[in-house]
């Protein structure tokens, strides 16, 4: 036999009904037919407390109980047939007249007695298990519909009473031994006390019923009905890739009920714990999904933890004082005091110094506890052995549940990894010595970002979402969306990584889109936007949204994002750039991007800041963090001046070969900007400071390229027009190098703390002698590559493998 207690929801509307009449068409069976536990309707509940209190308030409740009355009487007359129906209004209309004399009392005497707010809430259950007890009868024989106040007894305290469970024990094997044949449909959360008066089993108090049930006739099952999966390994309405658990153990269910998993109330498993009975939670709108089930015996899982549970919404007091230390019965005196006043106590942490105890409380309890605890210890705050009580308010309790956390070291560094690295500041910390849950209390701003954080740092077999915000939408911009749109199957399958590109800004328009801008229309998202462009107000959003997993992705070649870098590594976002300018500035300025980044515990990725997509930073940092020592970096840095040279041979001019680099895109707008050097010199620099020197851009010798006539040029024609007047320099460069059987190489070098740019004649004994198109080359020279350079070479320039760099960095975000 198994008891089946359907909730609110499943009970709310007529659609919802006809579910729930079908799921008892699979569970009746001859010799073991179900008992059923109902809730009220959906939102009844609610409704009559307003009315209640409303009532004591002199509120006028006739328009709130005609609402009542139609909710119920519609479902009559849709589900009912004709005949039918009278004898339901009836015994319903008995109900709301009965209410409404309970609520004209309450109004004459605007008095609203614990005893007569539980009749009034129990009007939910009874009519919903009188309506559907009538509309069961046509589907199933022998339907019985069951007030269980008459078979639950408990004490006096209206409200939250506790039960009699040997009486009610009694009284339910002997009842259901003279109905077992029957469907029984009985009123959960109510019960009754010795005299006969109705009174409610407090909060979840339908499950608690059904519990009691299952637990008084040794059922073979609990099930459970509500509108979700079952329960979850987060709030699904903060956490997207929250999943329902198979089953769950006793201890974890009921750590993840304490903190906040509303699917069931605690208390309700006690009977059900001590039986060993399961239960199942299950979905009334989905019943051919398997649920959730909380059983003694569960198997071995591979999962880390069961799931996160949170508390939206608490206030934290902190008490401290040298009056604490070694003084016993302190703490026995204050929580003795708060639980007299029926103050309920969340959280507990104690330092071990025992110089402060805090606590964490409802917000509604705040008030209460503070002026009580100033009472109880007056003489100690005026004697200074303790401090004011600080209370700090909007606060949360997130909580990792699980048995196999026990002896497994490394989760409560996980989870705090997870939380630091996304700027979450935790302000106490609470762990049982069972070890099945850690608790930690956070800002309830960072909740959802912190939930969804931890769930990624512990549910592995997930994809890890980084939220990226792109700045820029020139070629490298668009590049990078299109590489990421045609790689998102391969990046959730190898790398378990999806990115979702939560805002955009070019130099016109911006957009933002917690749940990720699609690749597919990305563009027109941001024509459409509304939002001007404005730096500082992309960089407020971004920060504003509080999202999990997120970087700043600066794909321009602009000075102004650079001076928001700093403020971005201070919110705990990593920064993934293509702009140098930020690392070509100010050594000073250099490194303080990586001590900020490295203080906040978050990546500075700019791979693409000296060869494109080839890995040169990447391979330098690890010669550096291996101990290796650089001797000498000899390098081509400049796709655009590689290119030139490489095609500046044979009859070709100087002029023209420019010209066409300009407009294949090698070149920036102006070439004066590429063939002076500035460019090359910033990537010099760069290698130069990550390889342990403290330069700046004045140390860095540069021959440029260009005679000073072109440089001086006006614009970027005139500059054309004077490179064809200086045809001849070029000419006798060129003619010189082929008549040594060598070539041109603009090369970078550094060595013993000197670097330098200049224009040399190489020939084939040259490791760079070979280069062609836009290649960059770079040699690195070190303690273990002293007889053979380690050498690095590949394409240098191009929207396509700059925009790898940039991916690759992004994916390196990820992997930590």
């Amino acid at each position: 036999m198994k008891v089946l207690k359907f909730g609110g929801t499943s009970v709310g509307s007529v659609g919802s009904i006809k579910t729930l009449l079908d799921i008892l068409k699979d569970e009746d069976k001859p010799g073991s037919r179900p008992v059923v536990v109902l809730s009220a309707m959906g939102g009844v509940t609610n409704l009559l407390i307003a009315m209640a209190e409303g009532a004591a308030e002199g509120s006028e409740f006739t328009a709130a109980l005609a609402e009542l009355e139609k909710r119920h009487f519609d479902v009559v007359k849709a589900l009912l047939d004709v005949q039918n129906q009278n004898p339901a209004f009836t015994r319903l209309k008995i109900h709301f007249n009965q209410l409404e004399e309970l609520l004209q009392g309450v109004l004459t005497l605007r008095e609203l007695t614990p005893k007569t707010r539980d009749q009034i809430l129990s009007f939910g259950e009874r009519c919903s298990a009188l309506m559907v007890s009538k509309i069961a009868a046509q589907h199933f024989k022998d339907v019985l519909f069951v007030d269980a106040s008459d078979l639950i007894k408990t004490d006096n305290a209206f409200g939250n009473a506790k039960v009699n469970s040997e009486l009610t024990d009694v009284l339910l094997k002997s009842f259901y031994q003279q109905n077992n044949d029957k469907l029984l449909i009985v009123t959960g959360f109510i019960a009754g006390n010795d005299a006969g008066q109705i009174t409610t089993l407090g909060r979840g108090g339908s499950d608690y019923t059904a519990a009691i049930l299952g637990a008084a006739l040794n059922a073979a099952e609990i099930q459970i009905w509500t509108d979700v999966n079952g329960m979850m390994t987060a709030d699904p309405r903060m956490v997207q890739k929250a999943f329902p658990l198979e089953e769950l153990t006793y201890t974890e269910a009921m750590e993840l009920s304490y903190f906040g998993a509303k699917v069931i109330y605690p208390p309700t498993m006690i009977p059900a714990f001590l039986k060993k009975i399961p239960i199942v939670i299950k979905n009334t709108f989905e019943p051919a999904f398997a649920g959730t089930v909380i059983r003694h015996d569960c198997k071995v899982s591979t999962l880390p933890i069961k799931g996160i549970s949170s508390i939206n919404n608490i206030s934290i007091l902190n008490l401290q004082g040298s009056g604490m230390v070694g003084k016993s019965g302190f703490s026995g005196r204050l929580f003795s005091l708060l639980a007299r006043e029926q103050i309920n106590i969340i959280l507990i942490t104690q330092s071990s110094s025992e110089h402060s105890i805090t606590f964490a409380v409802q917000p509604h309890d705040v008030d209460k506890a503070q002026q009580l605890i100033e009472q109880e210890f007056e003489l100690e705050l005026l004697a200074n052995k303790l401090e004011p009580l600080v209370i700090e308010r909007n606060q949360a309790i997130l909580a990792i549940v699980g048995e196999n956390m026990k002896q497994t070291p490394g989760m409560s560094g996980k989870l705090f990894h997870a939380l630091g690295r996304n700027g979450v500041n935790v302000r106490a910390i609470a762990q049982g010595s069972s070890e099945y849950n850690i608790s930690v209390i956070i800002s309830a701003h960072d909740l959802a970002k912190a939930l969804n954080a931890v769930h990624d740092a512990f549910f592995i077999e997930l994809t890890k979402t980084l939220h990226a915000f792109c700045l820029g939408t020139g070629n490298i911009g668009k590049t990078l969306f299109n590489q990421l749109n045609a790689h998102k199957d391969f990046l959730q399958k190898n790398n378990g990584i999806q990115v979702k590109i939560a805002g955009i800004s070019n130099t016109r328009k911006m957009v933002f889109n917690s749940d990720g801008l699609s690749l597919d229309t990305w563009q027109n998202d941001l024509q459409a936007s509304d939002h001007e462009a404005d730096l500082a107000g992309f960089i407020a959003k971004m920060k504003e949204m509080n999202l999990p997993n997120c970087v700043f992705i600066d794909n321009t070649a602009s000075p102004k994002p650079i001076a928001f870098y700093e403020d971005v590594f201070k919110s705990n976002i990593s920064v993934v750039t293509c702009n140098k300018i930020g690392n070509s500035a100010s050594f000073a300025q250099y490194k303080t991007f990586r001590d900020t980044a490295r203080r906040h515990g978050v990546d500075f990725f700019y791979e693409t800041n000296v060869g494109a997509g080839l890995p040169i930073i990447r391979t330098l940092k690890d010669l550096m963090s291996s101990g290796d020592r650089i001797q000498r970096i000899e390098a081509i840095l400049s796709g655009t001046i590689s290119f030139i040279f490489n095609h500046f041979k044979g009859d070709a001019n100087f002029h023209d070969v420019v010209k066409e680099a300009q407009e294949k895109g090698y070149t920036e707008p102006d070439p004066r900007d590429d063939l002076s050097g500035k460019d090359f010199m910033r990537k010099i620099l760069i290698l130069a400071r990550d390889a342990g020197h403290e330069m700046e851009e004045a140390d860095v010798q540069i021959e440029s390229v260009l005679p000073k006539a072109c440089l001086e040029a006006q614009t970027v024609e005139d500059f054309y027009a004077t490179l064809k007047a200086e045809d001849a320099f070029f000419t006798n460069l060129k003619q010189q190098a082929e008549n040594d059987k060598k070539v041109l190489r603009y090369i970078g070098k550094l060595e013993n703390g000197k670097a330098s740019i200049t224009l040399q004649m190489v020939d084939e004994s040259h490791p760079f002698y070979m280069l062609s198109g836009s290649d960059n080359i770079i040699s690195f020279t070190t303690d273990r590559y002293k007889e053979r350079p380690l050498v690095v070479k590949g394409p240098g320039a191009g929207a396509e493998v700059t925009a790898a760099g940039v991916f690759a960095d992004l994916i390196n975000v990820g992997a930590n």
